[in-house]
C-alpha cells in the first residue's frame, strides 16, 4: 500500500497563504490613510443622511428571502432535470413531478398560514413573529 504524495498540496497551500498575506499587507501599506467625516457616513447619493442607518426588519422580511432561496433551488433542480430529460426518462419525470407537487403543497400550506402576507391582521403589533 502506497501513501499519497501530499507535498504538492502543502506547497500549494503555503503559496496560497503567502499570496493572500502579501495582498493584504501591500494593500495596507499602499492604501489611503485619510479619515474624513464623509468616509464614515453611509452613502446616500451625495445627500446628507436624514436618519439612522440601523433599521430593524421584521422576521417576515427574512421569510421572503428564505422563500426566494427555496424556489431558486427548485428552479436549479428543474433545469438540471430538463437538461437530462432524455437520459432520465419516465422515472426522472415522475421524480421531478413529485418534487414539484411537494413544493406546491408546502407553498399552499405556508400561504394558508399567512406566511406570505407582509402584514397580518392577526398580528397587529407588526413585530414579525409567528404566522
Amino acid at each position: 500500500m502506497t501513501s499519497p504524495i501530499i507535498w504538492p498540496y502543502v506547497i500549494y497551500g503555503a503559496l496560497v497563504v503567502l499570496t493572500v498575506t502579501g495582498m493584504v499587507a501591500v494593500s495596507h501599506l499602499l492604501g489611503e490613510k485619510h479619515r474624513t467625516r464623509a468616509c464614515s457616513e453611509p452613502y446616500e447619493s451625495g445627500i446628507d443622511p436624514t436618519g439612522s442607518a440601523h433599521l430593524r426588519y421584521g422576521a417576515r422580511y427574512y421569510l421572503v428571502g428564505i422563500f426566494f432561496i427555496l424556489f431558486d433551488v427548485e428552479v436549479a433542480i428543474i433545469f438540471a432535470w430538463a437538461a437530462a430529460f432524455r437520459q432520465v426518462g419516465w422515472p426522472g419525470y415522475i421524480a421531478s413531478a413529485l418534487f414539484i407537487i411537494t413544493l406546491a403543497v408546502g407553498l399552499i400550506y405556508v400561504w394558508r398560514l399567512g406566511g406570505l402576507d407582509w402584514y397580518s391582521h392577526r398580528n397587529s403589533n407588526n413585530n414579525g413573529g409567528g404566522f
